[in-house]
């Protein structure tokens, strides 16, 4: 892989990993109501379930899938589904929590999920394959230079809003709360995370 490939790969890398989309608003969400620990379990799933992904679509799967309209469709419901079911309980969420994960909750299995749901992350993977792998006589080698690196910055990427997230967590349970004892600072954020989620959903239709 020459130099300007190189760049190139971590450009891409640096621009869709770290720009807001539904995995960094979960982790960040996550962080916030459930602190680090919890959200860590997410930030790791996120890079497993795209790893994945990406391995099928390197074996042709990817470009088979999205070119069938129905199959397409299909990814695409299902993942818009997914998301306002997850703004649904956000956005009614508005008490920390370390340990009753009830109204705000996504297992490592469902963050591996959520990445075949993603119709974006479907056409990530298919970008990288088409650019940086297909057609190539070193493409096995290519692929352990990109698939290690493209996991990196997933796993950074979610992991820096997950920080954030935490760091947010104390000063939105503080005092300031309604007349029933919620915090109000809590309550908003996460119906503000709640419609970028559902705002990211719209988007996932037009994709």
């Amino acid at each position: 892989m020459s130099n300007a490939e190189l760049t190139s790969l971590l450009v891409l890398c640096t621009v869709t990993s770290f720009t807001p989309g539904p995995n960094t608003t979960l982790s960040t969400a996550l962080a916030a109501n459930l602190g680090l620990r919890h959200a860590l379990t997410f930030v790791v799933s996120v890079p497993v379930g795209w790893g994945l992904l990406f391995i099928l679509c390197a074996g042709g799967l990817g470009a088979t899938v999205v070119a069938m309209p129905a199959a397409r469709f299909g990814i695409q419901v299902l993942g818009v589904g997914y998301l306002l079911w997850l703004a649904f309980k956000l956005f009614n969420t508005d008490a920390l929590s370390a340990l009753n994960t009830n109204q705000l909750s996504v297992t490592f299995w469902q963050g591996v999920l959520l990445q075949f749901l993603n119709i974006k992350a479907w056409m990530l993977a298919l970008t990288v394959v088409a650019g940086w792998l297909a057609g190539r006589a070193d493409a096995y080698e290519r692929l352990t230079i990109i698939l290690p690196l493209m996991l990196l910055f997933g796993l950074c990427s979610n992991l820096a809003y997950a920080s954030i997230g935490s760091y947010l967590r104390e000063w939105l349970g503080g005092p300031y709360v309604d007349s029933i004892g919620s915090a109000l600072r809590l309550r908003w954020f996460n119906r503000s995370m709640a419609v970028v989620l559902v705002i990211t959903a719209a988007w996932m239709i037009t994709f």
